[in-house]
């Protein structure tokens, strides 16, 4: 196993973080790292923010339900899909993108772009040394991270990702097994053997929680998933992402 692999294997979410802050050369190689990933037809449809001012990181801190990582760490990035760019574009070469731009392809391209070189980003962090946590809360409320961040219109900030120098070392979280998640030349439907392999999942995921705790917490993963999706979340974003361009037609 090379080290790229090992770093990919041994990656957990840092949720605790030394006080010390990145420096320049450590923002620029994570961001250009980042910008290594692959983009589709070379549209490079995002953007990443890095938040330093700390009023702002400690703003962030609450929308996202009082996350304290997310104010104290070495540095923040805000990860957005990011057409705005190819907005100025129609106006450069005086020509009408506004069908594309507006389309709902446009924008599975823009998340599916920033989510690429976020993980890119991500994996140069941990192989510096450092550790990282990806923070969907930011969605919790985007009118309020638009405003804070001055986003413009055909830009979403889609998730942050908090960096800096490990103060904890979790353990690893079990992943679903390899053959629930990899299907070969069709997408398996056998639910008896689905429903198995999960059964077999939860009891992995029940001992590593009984294990973590000390017996305290013993919950299973379709339980968690039940619980969590029983109870709709962030049902603004529709319209949220119709209003600032994206996904029109």
């Amino acid at each position: 196993m090379n080290t790229v692999i090992e770093t990919i294997m041994n990656h957990r979410s840092i949720r605790k973080f030394e006080e010390k802050l990145l420096s320049g050369e450590q923002i620029r190689t994570i961001v250009e790292s980042a910008q290594a990933a692959s983009t589709s037809s070379f549209i490079q449809a995002y953007s990443i923010i890095g938040v330093k001012d700390s009023e702002k990181k400690k703003k962030l801190a609450e929308i996202v339900g009082n996350q304290a990582y997310v104010a104290e760490n070495g540095h923040f990035f805000v990860f957005c899909g990011d057409l705005h760019r190819h907005q100025v574009i129609s106006q450069m070469e005086e020509k009408d993108l506004s069908t594309s731009l507006e389309s709902t392809e446009k924008f599975m391209v823009a998340t599916i772009d920033a989510a690429l070189a976020a993980q890119n980003a991500v994996l140069a962090a941990e192989s510096m040394g450092l550790g990282a946590c990806y923070i969907g809360g930011l969605r919790n409320n985007l009118d309020e991270v638009c405003k804070l961040l001055h986003i413009p219109k055909f830009v979403i900030p889609l998730f942050g990702i908090a960096v800096g120098y490990p103060a904890q070392m979790p353990d690893k979280k079990p992943r679903l097994p390899f053959e629930h998640i990899y299907h070969e030349d069709e997408y398996k439907q056998d639910e008896d053997l689905f429903k198995q392999e999960l059964a077999t999942y939860n009891q992995t995921i029940s001992d590593y929680y009984q294990a973590r705790t000390n017996g305290k917490r013993s919950d299973t993963w379709t339980g968690q998933m039940a619980n969590m999706l029983e109870n709709p979340k962030r049902m603004y974003m529709k319209d949220f992402v119709k209003g600032q361009g994206f996904n029109q037609k």
